[in-house]
């Protein structure tokens, strides 16, 4: 029956039957006498024989039809149990795929875990290295500190040294201008000047006051006093040079007023190394650091 084309009613069966009651309506028309009354007979027999032909077709018909529901309900069978297979696949696929986001999700975790272990390590190694760059920073600072300082009491030391050399230059070139030999006061000036443009190579600069030039109380200081003169002072001459290094001034000019314009003088025999100190550089030192 899964074939309806091929299944079919025997009709033979049917047909023999048609035939026979085809003949026996026939004979008995034909042997009947005249007039027939019995034509009842007859028809039935033709009735009866149609209706036996058409029974075969009939039932050819309905097993048709019958196989072709069962055809229908097989189809319909083979895709319910089509789709039964597809849920079944699907609910494989939904089971793999929970399993993926399951597996997904682990990595997930443990991939988040080992970034923030990573991110915390990196944190503290930072951590450390900002307090060992820290550290190196003050070992530093703090060793160029200690050199700045040798280097500056180096340096003042050996500044001292240079002005108390130029102070006694000066003193000897005096003395040479008050023996009033100029033969003799010509080579201590040429040494002076020399001494002083070496000085000068190495930022230090010695200075002196002009003869009659008006006293500065910033350039000026008067030897033997730590009193101020009073305005419209005049410089008579310069008993100890001044000096500046590097632009700033180290010490000013020991210098001797004109009479009556300061409270103490100082002889001119008396020489520059003798003189007094700057105020505040007690015993000749100084500070190379800048005022304010």
């Amino acid at each position: 029956m899964n074939d309806a084309a091929n299944w079919k009613v025997p009709k033979w069966i049917f047909l023999i039957g048609d035939a026979g009651l085809m003949i026996f309506g026939y004979f008995f028309v034909l042997h009947s006498p005249l007039p027939i009354r019995h034509w009842e007979i007859a028809a039935g027999c033709v009735a009866v024989g149609a209706i036996l032909g058409a029974i075969p077709f009939i039932l050819d018909y309905r097993a048709m039809g019958r196989a072709l529901e069962v055809n229908a309900l097989g189809a319909v069978a083979e895709k319910i149990q089509n789709l039964e297979k597809l849920a079944a696949q699907i609910s494989s696929a939904t089971n793999q795929w929970a399993g993926i986001q399951e597996i997904v999700q682990g990595n997930s975790d443990k991939t988040v875990a080992a970034t923030k272990e990573i991110a915390d390590r990196m944190t503290e190694e930072i951590r450390l290295f900002s307090e060992f760059m820290e550290k190196m920073n003050d070992s530093e600072k703090a060793t160029l500190r200690l050199e700045v300082e040798k280097l500056r009491r180096g340096e003042l030391e050996w500044l001292q040294v240079l002005v108390n050399i130029l102070d006694h230059i000066f003193a000897l070139h005096a003395a040479a201008v008050r023996s009033g030999d100029a033969k003799f006061a010509a080579p201590i000036t040429t040494f002076q000047n020399v001494c002083r443009d070496t000085a000068r190579r190495l930022g230090l600069t010695p200075f002196a006051a002009e003869p009659n030039e008006p006293f500065d109380a910033e350039r000026h200081q008067v030897a033997g006093s730590k009193e101020t003169p009073p305005a419209g002072a005049v410089v008579a001459e310069t008993i100890g040079s001044g000096y500046t290094f590097q632009g700033r001034l180290l010490r000013p000019a020991l210098v001797r007023l004109h009479d009556g314009n300061a409270s103490a003088e100082t002889q001119p025999e008396k020489p520059a190394s003798a003189a007094s100190p700057a105020p505040g550089n007690a015993g000749g030192e100084f500070s190379l650091e800048s005022p304010g």
